[in-house]
């Protein structure tokens, strides 16, 4: 492979769900066409860990960090810049002017390390696809209180936590429970 010089990252813009044919594209393309291995090193798309709740049951998944974006490491001269711009499923460089055809401004090398770092780094983000009412019966299902039942007092979504009341020693106490921590009776 040829060393590439000017290395700079861009990013595309693609029609959202479409970012993986996108880069599927260009890796394609990558082997088999000696243009796109002149300026074009690699292609990303930074995805997050995401764990989804749904009937008691933890799912991990891969979402998109930026959907609808693609991280492109090129030198973009002009014979690169229409190879990527019509590319099936692109709708064009971020900030390149539309159709003045003005090349896009690349992206500092600090934010692209953000952007990988966050990925890298990315805890699993908890979604919950079952909802929670107050006043709804509930069982914990980890911790110190496993086996308890309770009922909810308080939903905190943006938290991810509930608020259960259960029965100790004939006391009501108070706990705050994640979303995974409960399971519904």
């Amino acid at each position: 492979m040829a060393e590439i010089n000017n290395l700079k990252w861009y990013v595309l813009r693609a029609i959202s769900g479409k970012e993986n044919k996108v880069k599927e594209y260009i890796e394609g393309a990558l082997v088999t066409s000696p243009i796109f291995r002149e300026y074009i090193s690699q292609v990303l798309i930074p995805t997050e860990k995401v764990v989804a709740l749904k009937n008691g049951k933890r799912t991990v998944k891969e979402r998109n960090m930026l959907p609808g974006y693609i991280l492109v490491e090129c030198d973009l001269q002009d014979e690169c810049y229409p190879l990527l711009r019509n590319i099936p499923n692109v709708l064009g460089f971020l900030s390149d002017g539309g159709k003045n055809n003005i090349k896009p401004a690349p992206v500092p090398q600090a934010e692209i390390n953000k952007i990988i770092g966050a990925a890298n780094e990315s805890e699993a983000e908890v979604i919950c696809e079952e909802t929670y009412i107050v006043g709804e019966k509930v069982k914990v299902t980890n911790g110190a209180f496993n086996g308890f039942n309770g009922v909810i007092a308080e939903v905190m979504p943006d938290k991810h936590k509930l608020r259960v009341v259960v029965t100790i020693f004939d006391r009501q106490t108070p706990l705050e429970l994640g979303f995974n921590d409960v399971e519904k009776e």
